[in-house]
């Protein structure tokens, strides 16, 4: 059996994502921890680009990496002072939880393994295009999604506002 370029290509994709999750949840750091975090969604917007849902790939990059991302970051440098370390923040037992997840991915390889489309390739799309153009119109429609869309922005806006606020102090 011979790995394509596209199998190959998912296989990065998935190592940088579970690896920077990964990194994620063990990082010390709070800053690198949401460094990591927005390598982990780089990697979930290459799995979407390779299953042909650009719609989803540039909505990853650019709502969860160049919004929530940068909002947590935001969130984190300007309330720095206010959050001091209260203790250990690694458990005794984390390597039940390790052994737990290594058994869960054992599994999931077990199954995927047997399973015989997971080494097809997936069916090209005949106008990929057209989905993505009832969705732009969808999101523009006064009778679709619009409001729900500028909903969320006002509500992103608010939090950046908040986190500023509570990192102001008077002089």
């Amino acid at each position: 059996m011979q790995i394509t370029p596209i199998q190959l290509t998912f296989m990065l994709a998935a190592v940088i994502t579970l690896g920077s999750a990964l990194m994620v949840v063990s990082a010390r750091n709070i800053l690198h921890a949401a460094l990591w975090l927005v390598a982990s969604l780089f990697g979930v917007a290459m799995l979407f680009a390779l299953l042909q849902a650009n719609f989803f790939a540039v909505v990853q990059v650019v709502v969860y990496i160049g919004a929530i991302a940068i909002l947590v970051i935001f969130a984190v440098m300007l309330t720095r002072r206010v959050m001091q370390d209260s203790g250990p923040q690694v458990i005794r037992a984390w390597w039940l939880a390790a052994v737990l997840a290594a058994a869960v991915f054992a599994g999931l390889v077990v199954m995927l393994s047997s399973w015989r489309g997971f080494w097809n390739l997936p069916p090209t799309l005949a106008n990929p295009d057209a989905p993505l153009v009832q969705l732009g119109l969808a999101l523009v429609s006064p009778n679709a999604y619009v409001v729900p869309f500028e909903v969320s922005s006002v509500l992103l806006l608010a939090a950046l506002i908040g986190a500023i606020y509570v990192a102001f102090q008077r002089k």
